[in-house]
């Protein structure tokens, strides 16, 4: 008889049902804090104006609908997602004049 390995997961595999709502997922606060801030010094550096970032912002907002909408993601998560996406905005949108 096989003793049992506990449950192994890499990046293409979604997590065990327990751990969707222990943490925050690490991937996921790191790849967000790293495109906000690449957003943030492409405007700073002049490469992106700051409504053209806004307006990229709107598009991940409207994908990230669609896509909870295909994958029947519950009304929660698309609230976080939206809202995280809404505060980025918000903070690009200061710096429109």
């Amino acid at each position: 008889m096989k003793a049992r390995m506990p449950h192994e997961s890499n990046d293409n595999e979604s997590p065990p049902a327990t751990a969707l709502h222990a943490e925050p997922d690490a991937h996921g606060q790191a790849a967000l804090l790293l495109v906000e801030s690449l957003i943030h010094e492409l405007v700073a550096q002049s490469a992106l104006t700051p409504a053209t970032a806004v307006d990229v912002i709107e598009t991940a907002t409207n994908v990230s609908r669609e896509i909870a909408e295909d994958r029947g993601a519950s009304a929660e998560t698309l609230r976080t997602s939206q809202s995280l996406l809404s505060a980025i905005s918000q903070s690009l949108s200061r710096d429109i004049r």
